[in-house]
């Protein structure tokens, strides 16, 4: 199984978000009728629709926007943002069709092209820039200091590989800690108790994490900030749909793009948007996405180039599945090539 991503049940989910009204018809001939012809056209708007797996997550903002605009329609693409509480089963979704596309990991990506799976990224989302953090009580200062003590995350997420990679860079491994399986939105209420000294989560958690007692209890200590890029989102189809929509895909992409204009255009309206769809406050959403960067049109092809950088998926693409062949998570690192299709973002380009 591979790295997941993020883990949060917004209000996006909730009931009276899906609810309509139903319009009542005089006669029971015509009711049949009705509900007969209405049943034939959901049946051809659901084949036609697009779902795109997702989860909630501040980088993913541009999509909320461009959903609540209608930029999908104006794009000339059917398609709904499809919100998962677990966000393991949005790969398996992706390759048995249920969603049309999805919103991982790059780590995510690797995991599943290593399973033989045909999933490619066609376009960067962001990066985490200090949204995922290790957080320590103030005693203990650097990573060396997490030898033998317990440290709460989520197993198999991007909490795990950043935990790794942080203790990996510092001459640690994971037999150096105690670690201690629980969720991200565990982790606040684990640490203010003080059963844990270490916590590994992203936003909003670690915002919870870090105002406790005024500042003065826990510090970041090592954050996404130390590895810019390694923590990378993306947008992701299945190798068969790209060659049969790439009309589609074009579309999906230009009500993202839209959507971050809208973002930096309208900041106060944007995060209103974004936080209803989070279910959290506009004040919120902007601490938050200080914690993310956005890549924007004319920095993605970076992404798909050979680099040092890990910023670049061959750089960060060899860290990731060295980490996640060490975890005994894949047998072999897939060659970068099978992980990308960077023909639309270099379309784009051209345009």
């Amino acid at each position: 199984m591979p790295f997941t991503t993020r883990i949060h049940l917004p209000a996006a989910l909730r009931p009276e978000r899906f609810s309509f009204m139903r319009n009542m018809v005089a006669g029971v001939a015509a009711g049949a009728l009705l509900l007969s012809a209405g049943a034939a056209s959901a049946a051809s708007s659901a084949a036609t629709q697009l779902n795109i797996g997702t989860v909630v997550w501040i980088g993913y903002g541009p999509f909320y926007v461009a959903e609540a605009m209608d930029l999908f329609k104006k794009n000339g693409v059917a398609a709904k943002l499809q919100v998962f509480s677990d966000p393991a089963l949005i790969p398996a979704a992706l390759a048995g069709g249920s969603v049309q596309g999805a919103m991982l990991t790059y780590d995510q990506v690797i995991g599943q092209v290593a399973k033989g799976l045909q999933q490619k990224v066609v376009m960067p989302i962001d990066y985490s820039n200090g949204g995922d953090a290790i957080v320590a009580t103030k005693a203990i200062t650097k990573v060396a200091d997490f030898k033998g003590k317990k440290v709460g995350f989520n197993p198999l997420s991007p909490s795990d590989f950043l935990l790794s990679y942080a203790l990996s860079s510092n001459g640690l491994t994971d037999k150096d800690i105690t670690p201690v399986n629980m969720t991200p939105e565990s982790v606040p209420a684990a640490m203010a108790s003080g059963q844990m000294p270490i916590g590994v989560t992203y936003e909003p958690s670690l915002s919870q994490i870090v105002t406790q007692g005024g500042g003065q209890k826990f510090h970041v200590v090592y954050s996404s900030k130390d590895a810019p890029g390694l923590i990378a989102d993306v947008l992701v189809f299945e190798d068969k749909f790209i060659k049969a929509s790439p009309k589609d895909i074009t579309g999906i992409m230009k009500a993202y793009l839209e959507g971050m204009a809208y973002m930096k255009a309208k900041p106060e309206e944007s995060a209103k948007i974004i936080g209803k769809f989070m279910g959290v406050s506009a004040k919120e959403v902007k601490e938050q996405l200080t914690g993310v960067y956005n890549i924007p049109l004319t920095e993605m092809p970076k992404a798909f180039v050979k680099g040092k950088d890990t910023t670049s998926y061959f750089a960060s693409g060899a860290i990731i599945g060295g980490i996640l062949k060490a975890k005994a998570q894949i047998d072999k690192i897939p060659a970068t090539e099978s992980t990308v299709d960077a023909q639309f973002v270099t379309g784009m380009q051209a345009k």
